[in-house]
């Protein structure tokens, strides 16, 4: 028989692992972040990192060159945060849309967000030079994929999941097929090659405006997915078990429909098309804390973004020339998704 003394010191233990946990994973973003600060063509070792960073906020002598602070905080610096913004991101997005669809195989493309984004930018790189045309129509032909996904899936009234899937699937697929007409009628000595290299995903074009524009929704986004963490558990139960518990199920699966395409909408306007993030880093997630969203979103979060940032380094070190970053998250994700479909395939999707 346990005494209120030893469950207090079982709850006590409870907590300090789980601080700890937080802990761990926060410093691990934090490292990654300023290690990667130093990786690229030009290495700046991380004494030099940490003392540019640091003289924002205390006097520090200077033993570092004017070249190190340009190449750190000019050019590396927007393109990390993106990493870390675009990785958290998508990882959350992931999660979200596992829960409410109650299915640990759909990914942000599922609802046809990515394509839509993705048609959005070649049409805008094969008509104009404009990086704000490019952002803006990737994230309008986003947002107008979800609608097209809402109305075809409606029946009665009302969308059914499996409906919202296959509307999602076919969706995806007319996107794409637009997709490939832009490419065929693109010219293949100037517009072509570009549209290539922007669908295969990088970081590389990031600047501080980019940044500001992709990191504004993002957040936005993140943050109300993660205040309806426990709506989405209420969600992943079933919708007459949401329904009996008070739930409008339409109306929050709806609102994370739309926080979803904000992210992705972002990301791929920005970043191009970067998969396998939002699939495979919410089962790692899901493998150490567990199924509630409470818990699984923000370790998403920040397992997202510590996975997004090291294949950012591999993209930057591994070749002279850079790597585009969505062949090397497809390269490592199906695998390690593989892996992970195995592991857990017996113990369910919550076990560790």
């Amino acid at each position: 028989m346990t005494t209120k003394s030893e469950a207090g010191s079982i709850d006590f233990r409870l907590t300090t692992g789980r601080k700890l946990m937080w802990a761990m994973l926060a410093l691990s973003l934090l490292l990654a972040t300023v290690i990667s600060l130093g990786v690229g063509r030009l290495p700046i070792p991380i004494s030099k990192v940490v003392g540019l960073l640091g003289s924002h906020f205390v006097s520090l002598e200077t033993f570092w060159t004017e070249t190190d602070a340009r190449v750190v905080e000019l050019i590396r610096l927007p393109r990390i945060l993106m990493a870390v913004l675009g990785g958290a991101g998508l990882a959350m997005a992931g999660a979200s849309l596992q829960g409410i669809f109650r299915n640990p195989l759909v990914g942000p493309q599922i609802i046809g967000v990515s394509s839509g984004a993705s048609f959005g930018g070649v049409l805008a790189i094969l008509l104009f030079e404009s990086q704000v045309w490019t952002i803006s129509l990737a994230f309008v032909f986003g947002l107008g994929a979800v609608f097209i996904v809402y109305f075809m899936s409606l029946a009665g009234g009302r969308s059914s999941v499996l409906t919202l899937v296959l509307a999602g699937v076919v969706t995806s697929a007319f996107f794409s097929a637009l997709v490939s007409l832009v490419k065929y009628t693109a010219d293949p000595y100037d517009k072509l090659p570009a549209i290539v290299f922007w669908l295969m995903g990088s970081l590389a074009t990031i600047t501080h405006q980019k940044l500001l524009i992709a990191g504004v929704p993002i957040l936005l986004a993140g943050t109300i997915l993660y205040l309806m963490a426990f709506r989405i558990n209420v969600l992943s139960l079933g919708d007459e078990a949401a329904e009996a518990l008070g739930v409008r199920v339409e109306l929050n699966r709806w609102v994370v429909l739309v926080c979803v395409t904000m992210i992705t909408s972002a990301s791929v306007a920005v970043c191009g098309v970067i998969g396998w993030v939002g699939l495979v880093v919410p089962h790692i997630g899901r493998m150490i804390v567990g199924p509630d969203h409470r818990l699984l979103l923000p370790a998403s979060g920040l397992l997202g973004g510590i996975y997004l940032l090291i294949i950012d380094d591999l993209a930057r070190a591994l070749t002279p020339a850079e790597i585009p970053i969505g062949i090397i998250t497809a390269v490592i994700g199906a695998p390690v998704f593989g892996y992970l479909l195995k592991r857990t395939q017996a113990k369910g999707w919550s076990g560790a």
